[in-house]
């Protein structure tokens, strides 16, 4: 199992999301995050003092999903992330040695498959 961490746009999330959830990956947490990468700050004036701005608004997605499905997952998220210009974000992909669904108890790749049709979400 792989996590993969993205930092993109925040008006990529919508298809990035909708994409995944029809390929069957519906699970993924995301965050609002500010940082810092290659760009340069931009000034804004707030009552009549000018300041920098170093930190961005970005989001972070988090998706954790079987090594068969990093692919197309990466696939997904640099066809709707991607503009070529500066600020389009990052991925980082990190193991995962286990996964434990709460409720149940259950174990392994298991935790990753979305509920079947009908069933009530987590």
């Amino acid at each position: 199992m792989k996590k993969i961490e993205a930092f993109i746009r925040h008006e990529s999330l919508d298809l990035i999301r909708d994409q995944l959830s029809n390929m069957g990956l519906p699970s993924m947490s995301v965050s609002e995050v500010k940082g810092s990468g290659r760009q340069k700050g931009y000034t804004e004036s707030y009552r009549g003092s000018k300041t920098t701005i170093f930190l961005r608004p970005k989001v972070k997605l988090e998706i954790v999903v079987d090594d068969a499905d990093v692919d197309r997952t990466l696939d997904t998220i640099l066809e709707h992330a991607h503009t070529g210009d500066p600020g389009d974000g990052k991925i980082f992909i990190l193991n995962v040695e286990e996964a434990i669904r709460v409720r149940t108890g259950e174990r392994g790749a298991t935790v990753l498959a979305p509920h079947p049709e009908g069933a009530s979400a987590e």
